[in-house]
């Protein structure tokens, strides 16, 4: 374990801060230091003033030092009754204007939240015998885990992970183990999800984003609000809204809230919003 002094400790935290807009409060000191220890490791850089000097001039070393400091814990159907919204309701609307569809998903991590989208989507597709085309955008800050989830490979732990009853794995990912176990298994998302999906590099605490005002139809903002200050919280949402069309679908964290800005938005519960005004 590092050991680091508490002004090492707090320029780690105003770095973090800085550059991504996370906060960690001292409660995450072991978790810190950890963290740091593994990316000395990495860079071969093992005094600590050196590596946070390479932390404000070096890019690649300022991208690995967010990397190790981001958490990643993401699940496939994550709060289910999004996916299931998505399928009963906004979807089908969204296929009887005839027109093509572009969903958000604005912290993808790994790629098990937008990799669901997709099926879901598909699913949809088949279920109401659309062609509409749909395209979902998927976004984080950490460039690892933006890899992953390109690449699409995933053990699965059926005792853990819960699919929807209408999911058929094997309609969407290929096998790459024998399946002589079959409550942990090895799959490779298929082309057919791939295709839908774009992922790109975004760090939600910059003051623009690369989108349009009004570009999506769906956007998912679930469980990373919780990572920022309140007041900035409220500024990345302002953004993000401003991203999703009237009449659009915000699909939100259960434990994030809207703040002041709840007044664009018609409520329909289980953290389901419509946007009614810009």
């Amino acid at each position: 374990m590092v050991m680091l002094d508490e002004n090492q400790l707090s320029l780690i935290k105003e770095k973090l801060y800085k550059y991504s807009g996370i906060f960690l409060n001292d409660s995450k000191l072991a978790m810190i230091k950890n963290r740091i220890y593994h990316l000395m490791r990495d860079t071969q850089i093992y005094n600590i003033d050196t590596l946070l000097s390479n932390i404000e001039s070096n890019a690649k070393i300022q991208q690995q030092f967010i990397n190790s400091l981001t958490t990643n814990k993401t699940d496939f159907f994550r709060e289910v009754f999004h996916f299931q919204d998505m399928i009963d309701r906004s979807l089908p609307a969204l296929f009887r204007l005839n027109k093509p569809i572009k969903i958000y998903c604005c912290a993808s991590s790994t790629g098990q939240e937008p990799y669901s989208i997709a099926m879901s989507v598909l699913y949809a597709k088949k279920l109401y015998k659309s062609s509409i085309p749909v395209s979902i955008v998927a976004t984080d800050i950490d460039t690892n885990v933006l890899q992953e989830a390109k690449e699409g490979i995933y053990t699965i732990d059926f005792k853990v992970e819960k699919f929807p009853h209408w999911c058929d794995i094997d309609e969407y990912f290929d096998a790459l183990d024998d399946g002589k176990n079959p409550s942990v298994r090895l799959f490779k998302a298929k082309n057919k999800l791939k295709n839908m999906l774009t992922f790109k590099q975004t760090n939600l605490f910059s003051k623009s984003y690369p989108f349009i005002r009004e570009e999506f139809d769906i956007l998912f903002c679930r469980n990373v609000l919780i990572y920022f200050k309140q007041e900035d919280q409220q500024e990345i949402l302002s953004r993000l809204i401003d991203t999703l069309r009237i009449d659009g679908t915000f699909y939100l964290g259960h434990s994030e809230i809207l703040f002041h800005l709840s007044e664009k938005f018609e409520k329909l519960g289980n953290k389901t919003f419509i946007k009614i005004k810009a």
